[in-house]
């Protein structure tokens, strides 16, 4: 029963972030300029490594450092972009105007703590990346947990980022702490938009599979027709689950640290499955 209503919950969180992304679709620009510059990004950087052939000739070395610079290029301009979002959906449950563009410079206005966080993410997915290359399930197994284990951490460093200014060291003791007091909630959470994306990602393949029937014979209309129509699909969806991710991170974030339900999330029991005291530095410190 306890897990039917901690997804029961994040079910609601979802509904309800998907009112907000209904009401503001601009909030979808963040994710998807953010994935479009990581792609040009890697494009680039791989691409100058392939005709260089240094992966090729000194494939250790070169490869660890061509996979340092993907994950620090790729976690910041992705933390970047999110962080923007964040902001944005703070000052939409603050009843302000929604504006792109102060959005984006709340993120730039914190680039260091974002490059700082970018850089640890980086560190960590080479180790990971270099255990889980090596030909030992135990090894394998415990980059898993260690994974999983960061992951959890680190779930709120982003609204911790954007709503506070913290040190190195506070800035992954708030996140953890923040997600030990609303674990349930953010579990369903990320269940329930997981499961809203995994659904409108197979109505893209779905729909990609249908023109591709019904195009037969057509020659290159059927590829162009089944690509196009079918990645549009596909692709909304993903930035939709981004979106819908962010929105609910922020809403959980709010009511942890300010006990106070956000708009458009005023009619839910926060303090139902847990995280029903306020986090601060002081509680961290205990």
């Amino acid at each position: 029963m306890r897990v039917f209503a901690r997804f029961k919950f994040g079910f609601g969180m979802a509904r309800r972030s998907g009112h907000v992304l209904r009401d503001y679709p601009k909030l979808l620009v963040f994710p998807l300029v953010g994935g479009l510059s990581g792609i040009a990004f890697l494009l680039t950087l791989f691409g100058g490594f392939v005709l260089t052939g240094s992966v090729l000739e000194e494939p250790g070395a070169a490869l660890y450092f061509g996979l340092f610079l993907a994950y620090l290029d790729e976690t910041f301009i992705a933390s970047f972009f999110t962080a923007a979002l964040i902001a944005a959906t703070r000052d939409i449950f603050d009843r302000k105007q929604l504006s792109i563009s102060e959005s984006l410079f709340t993120a730039w206005d914190r680039k260091f703590p974002l490059l700082i966080w970018s850089i640890a993410a980086a560190i960590i997915g080479v180790i990971l990346r270099a255990i889980e290359s090596q030909d030992n399930v135990v090894a394998k197994i415990v980059a898993g947990i260690f994974a999983v284990a960061w992951g959890v951490m680190t779930y709120f460093v982003m609204p911790v980022i954007v709503f506070r200014e913290p040190s190195v060291g506070e800035m992954f003791q708030q996140s953890a702490a923040t997600f030990k007091r609303t674990w349930g909630e953010s579990i369903g959470a990320m269940g329930a938009i997981n499961i809203v994306t995994l659904l409108l990602i197979i109505v893209g393949v779905a729909l990609a599979g249908g023109i591709f029937v019904l195009t037969a014979g057509l020659g290159s209309i059927q590829l162009v027709a089944t690509v196009t129509i079918g990645g549009a699909v596909i692709l909304l969806g993903a930035l939709i689950g981004k979106t819908l991710t962010g929105v609910a991170k922020t809403a959980l974030y709010v009511y942890a640290t300010e006990q106070t339900a956000p708009e458009y999330f005023e009619d839910m029991d926060f303090a139902l499955l847990g995280g029903d005291r306020v986090v601060s530095v002081s509680d961290i410190k205990k």
